[in-house]
């Protein structure tokens, strides 16, 4: 069975009614996933927030559990990682380094095989040569800050905004986008898991 951990801040808005949205339409789809979800600055037994789950009520789903705090066990637990945010993931990969190759921002994740993930790619290598160089003290090249920032302007943006404290209708705009994002990965699951398996994922 595939593992997966979706990890957001305090794990009682944004990860959970990823959860149960992803419980739902991976029931659905037929696809065999245990999904679970954490917070990276979780405390531990605090309730789902209250417009999260009345989203999920408007949508006749299951709420999730109490929220989970982040741990090596969770991490460890999970063939895959899936973020709400760029920063939810670099705070993952910072205490957990071992979880590089199965991490990924939900947004990022879900555009696998899509063209635009090779600016995403080149943006990274870009951004990791420049950051060797600043402890070399070698200057970044004029056409490498350029296409860097060109790349930058293209790419889009991977994070989903944090509803915490808004209106019910917040709550639901963010849940409509999560489960749009999740539609698509579900239906490039199984290209991406046999792609997985080839790459020795």
């Amino acid at each position: 069975m595939n593992r997966v951990l979706i990890v957001c801040t305090g794990n009682t808005c944004r990860s959970p009614m990823a959860e149960a949205i992803f419980k739902d339409l991976a029931a659905r789809s037929g696809k065999p996933l245990e999904i679970r979800s954490a917070g990276i600055s979780a405390p531990s037994g605090s309730p789902i927030s209250p417009n999260a789950a009345e989203a999920l009520r408007k949508r006749k789903l299951e709420l999730p559990g109490p929220s989970t705090l982040l741990t090596s066990e969770e991490v460890l637990w999970a063939n895959l990682i899936l973020t709400m945010t760029a920063g939810h993931k670099r705070a993952i990969l910072e205490r957990y380094p071992e979880a590089l190759s199965k991490t990924y921002t939900l947004k990022e994740y879900a555009l696998r095989g899509d063209p635009v993930m090779d600016d995403v790619a080149e943006a990274e290598r870009l951004y990791s040569e420049w950051q060797v160089k600043q402890l070399l003290g070698e200057p970044m090249s004029d056409e490498e800050k350029s296409r860097l920032f060109e790349l930058q302007r293209r790419i889009p943006d991977f994070d989903i905004a944090d509803p915490f404290g808004g209106p019910l209708a917040l709550y639901e705009q963010t849940a409509d986008e999560i489960e749009d994002v999740l539609l698509t990965l579900i239906d490039k699951w199984d290209e991406n898991r046999s792609g997985d398996r080839k790459n020795g994922d």
